[in-house]
């Protein structure tokens, strides 16, 4: 069995997880990436994909973030999400609805730079609701 570590998950709206964990899967802006205990302490930004948490008991549960920051330390790993739901409490129309919202911001969008921040959000919402398909 996998050595645990301590691993908190925490949006604005509340501390979604606190405990001891095998293993933690990552979207990173740079890449999907994963964490065991005694990684190599670093941080990275995260884009909007799925989070998947290994277990004491080995099973996975799977959540939702969109963007924020994961903070690999010796202690452990924190990572501060914008939002993060459990896939479990995600509704189609809730993803529709932030999908809509993406496409407002584009049309929205005052400046190039604006713009193309608009559009890697849709297009990550997009691929996250690709996944969520697939799954």
């Amino acid at each position: 069995m996998a050595e645990l570590f301590q691993f908190e998950l925490v949006s604005p709206e509340r501390a979604l997880l606190s405990e001891q964990v095998a293993e933690v899967v990552i979207p990173g802006t740079e890449g999907e990436f994963g964490v065991l205990k005694n990684h190599s302490p670093f941080m990275s930004t995260i884009k909007p994909g799925i989070l998947k948490v290994q277990n004491d008991k080995g099973a996975w549960d799977e959540y939702f973030v969109r963007g924020g920051f994961a903070d690999i330390a010796p202690g452990g790993l924190t990572v501060l999400a914008e939002q993060a739901i459990p896939v479990s409490e995600i509704s189609k129309d809730l993803l529709d609805q932030a999908i809509e919202n993406a496409r407002e911001d584009v049309a929205d969008a005052k400046d190039d730079e604006a713009r193309q921040k608009a559009e890697m959000t849709l297009s990550q919402l997009q691929d996250v609701a690709e996944a969520l398909k697939a799954a």
